[in-house]
């Protein structure tokens, strides 16, 4: 029987807003260069980096938890000018973090 894979809990938030301006910056050129650069990806990422510092100042640190965060409250954003969405966004996130955890994103070690 497989086990299953245990939740990734994020060190407490010491600085959340610092956390937020390098998860903008970071999410900011993954998006660049996933694709295209477009005028709304800086919009993109300052919108998800917001939702992912006001979950730290709340003291969320459940990785799975602030991904379902960002896909929730990305759903009101307008992503007609991009080729992205919500789920999109909120995977790049869980990447960028877990890359920044030192965790390989294929098999959670």
């Amino acid at each position: 029987m497989t086990q299953p894979i245990p939740p990734i809990t994020l060190p407490p938030a010491a600085n959340p807003n610092l956390e937020g301006q390098w998860l903008q910056e970071c999410l900011l050129r993954w998006l660049d260069t996933e694709f295209i650069p477009e005028a709304v990806n800086q919009k993109i990422a300052q919108r998800a980096a917001q939702i992912f510092v006001r979950q730290r100042m709340e003291g969320e640190n459940d990785l799975g938890s602030l991904v379902i965060a960002i896909v929730t409250e990305m759903q009101a954003f307008d992503f007609s000018k991009s080729f992205y969405g919500e789920f999109a966004i909120a995977n790049a996130v869980s990447d960028l973090l877990l890359e920044s955890l030192g965790i390989d994103r294929c098999c959670g070690q």
